[in-house]
């Protein structure tokens, strides 16, 4: 015989269930792998600040970090389903989109390019007081080595008179040059101010000419296929997010030294400020996805020795802009930096 109640609460219980695994696939979180195992003392730290401070939280998305320790670690993770967006080099998107791969896309560059500058002994007033000298870097055809090349060509330097001597990673460049081993070498803003006692050395080249002279962007957030497809308004909540943390701290610097400051113990105060005042032109508050410089940064990378073998890609092949369009026809944007 039916009976009406047991089945009301068949009917109910199985609503509570619907909703339940609803609500569950819902609050699944959002996987952002990133390439840096604490908040790092630059501006892709707004990645790890939009954590802490609830950037995502206020545009209604749960964001998990997964810290891996390189590019091709973030790859191996994104590809295997470990993440949904993943701060990689865009070198090696572009690598994996020759070769064939077709399921990753850029959409957003919270950190666009690294803070280079050149630092020399005070005797090198000028670049073309290089000539002669020696310059440290990493090993020949490395980023930094390839990226100085185009910002001292810029300037005019003859090259073929710099004698390029390779080191290795910038904390034993920077240390060389306070011994006097080198005469000049490419490192970051970071590692720069990082050095205690910079007496007889100089800022030859400022972080915000080298990137005039070379807009190479480095780093971009890609996301899979499967991403765009089923976590698409997710996605667009992460740019929104990282776009406003970055509005913020272009607006107030204070603000990221607050933020940073319980995570760098070791740096002080007054080396924070010096280093948001250096960041003052390079937070992304337009998503850092200019067509113009992607495509430049593109043009670059061919001609280096690592894509001399690799066949030519379409832009639209491994970057989507419209998800930053889209953000910014709702943000506004701003015109201060960061050409939308």
């Amino acid at each position: 015989m039916h009976n009406p109640t047991k089945a009301l609460l068949r009917t109910a219980a199985a609503a509570l269930l619907l909703a339940g695994m609803s609500l569950a696939a819902h609050a699944d979180p959002f996987r952002l792998i990133v390439t840096h195992l604490e908040p790092p003392l630059v501006p892709n730290s707004v990645m790890d600040l939009a954590v802490e401070l609830g950037y995502f939280e206020r545009e209604g998305v749960d964001v998990e970090l997964v810290r891996v320790q390189q590019t091709p670690s973030a790859i191996a993770a994104i590809q295997s389903g470990e993440g949904e967006m993943a701060n990689i080099g865009l070198d090696a998107l572009i690598q994996l989109v020759a070769t064939g791969t077709t399921d990753l896309k850029a959409v957003v560059s919270p950190n666009k390019s690294l803070p280079y500058l050149i630092a020399a002994k005070d005797s090198i007033t000028s670049t073309a007081d290089l000539a002669g000298k020696s310059f440290g870097i990493g090993r020949p055809g490395s980023l930094d080595h390839s990226l100085s090349s185009r910002v001292l060509t810029a300037d005019g330097v003859d090259l073929a008179k710099v004698d390029f001597v390779a080191i290795g990673q910038p904390d034993i460049r920077i240390q060389a040059l306070a011994a006097g081993q080198i005469d000049a070498t490419t490192v970051s803003i970071g590692v720069w101010q990082s050095l205690p006692d910079k007496t007889g050395l100089h800022i030859l080249v400022s972080q915000d000419d080298y990137y005039a002279a070379a807009p190479v962007i480095n780093k971009v957030n890609i996301v899979s296929q499967k991403a765009l497809e089923q976590r698409h308004d997710d996605v667009v909540k992460v740019i929104t997010a990282l776009v406003k943390i970055s509005r913020d701290f272009a607006q107030d610097p204070s603000k990221w030294v607050d933020a940073i400051a319980p995570f760098q113990p070791n740096v002080s105060r007054a080396d924070l400020e010096t280093l948001a005042a250096s960041f003052a032109k390079s937070w992304s508050v337009n998503g850092g996805m200019s067509a113009k410089e992607l495509q430049y940064s593109t043009d670059w990378l061919y001609q280096t020795e690592d894509f001399k073998d690799l066949k030519p890609v379409e832009m639209s092949s491994w970057a989507d802009l419209s998800l930053v369009g889209d953000v910014l026809k709702t943000l506004g944007t701003d015109a201060s930096m960061d050409a939308p």
